[in-house]
């Protein structure tokens, strides 16, 4: 069971690529050191680490994205330097991205081919042919999708889906995947396991970033893990214990994934009766529809379905994302609870971790200090001005508490790794003083250390009367936080679990909509 160092020799003549020495700075602060990766034909390896830990920058590299670091890049025999992304998609390298870049409003089709459209001998473009490449292509990954419709009107799931699509469609031999399943349901996540296995019978290479461990097992054929820029280790998947690769990714032992928690009931905190959420103008269903629940203090309630079931629409309906439309009684500490507007939410002690950091959950330009205060700014303004001196000393405390890394309270929130992000967006809601937090997909792309943190950290809120509403696509996840779990299937709950009778299959089960029974 012995580690391939650097300078170690090709395990195989098949190799696709070798990265060697690779370092880059960042205004001479050494972000990666000495890094070195390998690739062979027909393998999924998995390029682990916690966030902040090189990934993204040595992706960038390799994808022409930065040109300016030291070491050396072979593409089989040959020492390339892309200077553009462009450049190295020309040499067969294609990059799926977490963060969605399509262009909304155009068709799918043309997304798929943007930038290398079908142009015929006059100078015109031919639609038609590209409309009928990208029908067989998505009927490849099983997709019966509209390509002529504006990919914007599609769930994110499907958008996903798209850019893989588009990244296949390069013909690359080298694909990256950066968190591919972070947006799509379990039989989505099985049509692209699938895909990963003809890429591989056909000798492509898959370089495969994911911080979901079972993911990782399930798919991996080798993992290299990078800590702090620095280059651990690499292994064969089936040789590298979980315990050992977690210990490689943070440099200390986790002795629980999960931290124990005993929840022994406490008063109710949040009854909702007969919810109804509607569905947009012409819908034929409502998005929520005659939901009924409580939850108590202390108690974290799962909320389960796949994409579409109406469990955030139900969380956005309580919270007033849309407005006082959703119909229904709730009551909040006893006392009746009117459902108007986000604002008039906080104020009454409700919080919302939304699921898509990026595009609600905080202002990238804006600093830490500044994201942190955003939804509180009434506890540190006098007569409309803010007092700035206060505002940075509960910045300060916050990035304590939450541990956020970062190289000072002022450094925009945009620059800080996936999970840093995460935690100045629940440190902004713990400044509200919630009495219930609602979190939507509170761990999606952090790494095993940051969720263990904040698995921590509900444990601690509920500990203090805090009641949580979660929902999580990652099954172990939900099935070991939750005291209870709903599961939804289009817009109803379909079936209600304590945590002693929920299991993988139940869950699933309900899910599908194959059973409607309540077992607590």
């Amino acid at each position: 069971m012995s580690q391939i160092g650097p300078g170690s020799p090709a395990r195989s003549p098949e190799r696709l690529l070798l990265m060697e020495d690779i370092v880059k700075s960042f205004s001479g602060v050494r972000v990666l050191d000495s890094v070195r990766f390998e690739l062979l034909a027909g393998e999924v390896h998995v390029l682990a680490g916690e966030n902040g830990a090189g990934k993204s920058t040595l992706i960038k590299i390799l994808s022409g994205a930065y040109s300016d670091y030291q070491g050396t890049i072979r593409l089989g025999e040959r020492t390339v330097n892309f200077r553009s992304p462009q450049e190295a998609l020309a040499n067969g390298i294609s990059v799926i991205y977490q963060e969605i870049s399509l262009v909304g409003p155009m068709s799918v089709a043309d997304n798929i081919f943007l930038g290398r459209e079908t142009v015929r001998a006059a100078g015109w473009l031919a639609p038609k042919v590209q409309q009928q490449e990208a029908r067989r292509l998505l009927e490849e990954l099983g997709l019966e999708v509209d390509v002529t419709r504006p990919v914007e009107e599609y769930p994110v799931s499907v958008q996903q889906m798209v850019e893989i699509v588009k990244a296949l469609s390069y013909d690359s031999q080298i694909i990256v995947m950066d968190e591919p399943t972070s947006s799509l349901t379990e039989p989505e996540v099985e049509r692209l396991f699938a895909i990963i296995g003809v890429l591989k019978q056909r000798g492509c290479g898959i370089i495969y970033i994911s911080h979901k461990m079972e993911e990782i097992y399930r798919i991996a054929d080798r993992i290299t893990v990078l800590r702090d820029g620095r280059y651990v280790g690499t292994r064969a998947a089936a040789e590298l214990p979980q315990a050992e690769l977690i210990r490689w990714m943070v440099g200390r032992e986790i002795s629980q994934q999960f931290p124990r928690r005993d929840f022994s009931g406490g008063p109710v905190i949040l009854k909702v009766e007969h919810l109804t959420v509607p569905g947009g103008k012409g819908a034929a269903h409502p998005l929520v529809d005659d939901v009924s629940f409580e939850v108590r203090a202390g108690e974290i309630l799962g909320l389960a379905g796949l994409q579409g079931s109406g469990n955030s629409d139900l969380l956005n309906g309580l919270f007033g994302t849309f407005g006082a439309t959703v119909r229904g009684s709730v009551s909040l500490e006893g006392r009746p609870f009117e459902v108007r507007s986000p604002a008039h939410s906080i104020d009454r002690s409700l919080a919302l971790l939304t699921n898509d950091r990026k595009a609600n959950g905080m202002v990238p330009q804006m600093s830490i200090s500044h994201n942190l205060t955003l939804a509180s700014l009434e506890k540190f303004s006098a007569l409309g001005w803010i007092e700035s001196a206060k505002e940075i000393q509960a910045g300060r405390n916050r990035m304590e508490s939450l541990r956020i890394k970062a190289a000072s309270l002022f450094q925009e929130v945009g620059t800080l790794s996936g999970g840093n992000q995460q935690k100045v967006i629940l440190g902004k809601w713990l400044e509200t003083g919630p009495r219930v937090l609602f979190l939507d997909e509170p761990t999606r792309g952090v790494d095993v250390a940051v969720k263990h943190e904040i698995y921590e950290l509900m444990n601690q809120w509920t500990a203090a009367g805090c009641a949580i509403l979660l929902i999580t696509s990652e099954m172990p996840e939900l099935l070991a936080m939750a005291d209870r779990i709903l599961v939804m299937y289009r817009g109803r709950v379909s079936a209600e679990l304590d945590r002693r009778q929920a299991t993988q299959e139940k869950i699933l089960q309900a899910a599908m909509g194959e059973t409607s029974v309540r077992q607590t």
